[in-house]
């Protein structure tokens, strides 16, 4: 990860027990509906209750959105294990300066596991990754 923007670092500064306990809540939990819109990934459990699992560390000049290459529809109906963040190969700047980050969100269902792909472009003033959880 290049720069930390400050989104990310006053995010830290203000801890995770929000997030972890929400994450926490959810797991052993059946999914019965799974989605991924362009900023966030949206879990239903069968009880009623919902997570989502976005990025927070928006900042003034930055695009952040997600995207997932498996197919997400398969894992409905297995329990949520667990989730871990997982470091992404950095592309070099273009050739205006322009930075596109990418931080793998790996989430673990007794099915299986599934890689979301978590972006963020930004001009090199900014950076960084805040995934954080959050019971709806």
């Amino acid at each position: 990860m290049s720069n930390l923007g400050m989104g990310v670092m006053i995010g830290l500064l203000g801890g995770n027990e929000e997030s972890v306990k929400a994450f926490k809540t959810a797991i052993g939990k059946r999914i019965s509906s799974l989605k991924l819109d362009e900023d966030a990934l949206h879990f239903t459990f069968e009880d009623g209750s919902k997570l989502k699992l976005f990025d927070d560390g928006q900042t003034c000049c930055e695009h952040r959105y997600m995207t997932s290459d498996d197919d997400l529809q398969s894992f409905v109906g297995s329990e949520l294990v667990s989730a871990e963040i997982r470091d992404a190969p950095a592309p070099p700047p273009d050739e205006c300066g322009e930075c596109h980050e990418v931080e793998f969100l790996v989430v673990s269902t007794s099915k299986g596991r599934f890689t979301v792909e978590t972006h963020n472009e930004h001009n090199g003033y900014y950076g960084g990754f805040l995934v954080r959880a959050y019971a709806e």
